[in-house]
């Protein structure tokens, strides 16, 4: 490989979120990769930096000629330039849409076990979540569209969250299931929002599908919230985008971004952004092939030493979803014990609600040596466990 991913690179004494924790312990919870950014970006913020003046900065063409570019060659979607509304995050953009395609007291569906931080994005402003849980045969997982269309149909139901990767059961949804989605979203009055932001970090030979990309009346009720943060590393620099085709739910959705402040780019945001998308595709083909690796390491050891334990096969994300339902029913008293016992923080599968609290979520993007380091412990950690 041409980029070292396999060195150990210090967190500490950063202020970073994944590694404020104590000595000894090691943090392998958040979606945080411990790599070092691809060079493309390093050198444009370093350039940036040492232009010495930090005031007020406007999104440039090349971050849109960036998006557009990145998604027509590597995903096959025709991005039009109007499209594109700049924010400073996938979250805030959502919590924004959330206030402003529903009203207080409607119904939002979501397919649990899903990202925590959507429950707090609907609840936090007086919308009730509806789950439409997903389908999980001791394999994979699969959408319940019977289940779908029931919720669909409430009277209050307004807007479904789609997670395209999901996180965290590592589920690339396909075209059809797509279609079948839109096609009740559209009988039944519903918009939908689609986070993609997990997309570029895909098991290679994979193929994933932007929602907005199967035209028609798809796209017309539809926001793409992507962004280059998760596959390049970049969260801390608060960049994102909704990718919005009809004119109407544009305008809507971009004054609520502009109302709640969430609309304007930070001095490095758009220009890392446009560096990872126009210089970065060769380090993530092999930051992809990497992951890849550690997700065979994680299911191999697993298999062969943790037994009672099960990986759910992923087809995206770097985040290992772990069946842990023969040992006990609830997740979070098993990572709790294995932190106590060993130091490695992962993170219990109540927190995103459906059947979660049989399952732990491991984030796998780190140095070889530190995963099987992490490995290790959480066989000690299951090993000594209580149920």
């Amino acid at each position: 490989m041409k980029y070292n991913f396999d060195k150990l690179t210090d967190r500490r004494g950063v202020d970073s979120l994944k590694w404020d924790c104590a000595q000894g312990e090691l943090p392998m919870w958040v979606a945080d990769m411990d790599f070092e950014n691809a060079p493309c970006i390093m050198d444009t913020v370093k350039a940036r930096a040492e232009r010495g003046i930090f005031g007020y900065t406007s999104v440039g063409e090349e971050w849109y000629s960036s998006i557009i570019n990145w998604w027509s060659r590597r995903h096959s979607w025709n991005i039009r330039k109007d499209w594109l509304i700049f924010c400073t995050g996938v979250v805030p953009a959502i919590t924004s849409m959330v206030k402003r395609l529903s009203e207080v007291g409607d119904d939002v569906i979501l397919q649990t076990p899903v990202y925590d931080i959507f429950f707090h994005s609907i609840e936090n402003t007086g919308r009730h979540v509806v789950e439409n849980p997903l389908v999980y045969d001791g394999e994979r997982y699969d959408i319940d569209f019977a289940d779908l269309e029931a919720k669909l149909s409430r009277p209050n139901a307004s807007l479904m969250i789609v997670c395209n990767p999901h996180n965290p059961v590592g589920r690339i949804w396909s075209a059809e299931e797509l279609k079948k989605i839109g096609d009740l979203c559209i009988k039944h009055g519903v918009t939908l929002i689609s986070d993609e932001i997990h997309c570029d970090i895909t098991v290679p030979g994979t193929v994933y599908t932007p929602f907005a990309s199967l035209g028609g009346q798809y796209a017309d009720i539809c926001a793409v919230c992507i962004s280059a943060t998760k596959a390049f590393n970049i969260a801390g620099l608060q960049c994102a985008a909704v990718v919005v085709p009809d004119t109407l739910l544009r305008t809507k959705i971009e004054r609520g971004l502009n109302s709640d402040e969430v609309a304007e780019p930070n001095c490095f945001a758009a220009v890392a952004t446009a560096a990872a998308f126009n210089g970065g595709e060769e380090w993530l083909e092999e930051l992809r092939a990497y992951i890849a690796g550690n997700r065979a390491e994680t299911e191999g050891f697993i298999s062969r030493n943790i037994p009672q334990l099960k990986v759910v096969k992923g087809e995206a994300c770097y985040l290992i979803w772990i069946d842990c339902s023969a040992v006990t029913d609830d997740a979070q008293a098993l990572a709790d014990h294995i932190r106590a016992r060993t130091g490695l923080w992962i993170t219990a599968g109540n927190r995103y609600r459906g059947d979660g609290a049989h399952f732990l979520r491991l984030n796998a993007a780190c140095p070889r040596a530190r995963l099987k380091d992490g490995l290790n412990r959480l066989k000690e950690g299951v090993d000594t466990f209580k149920n």
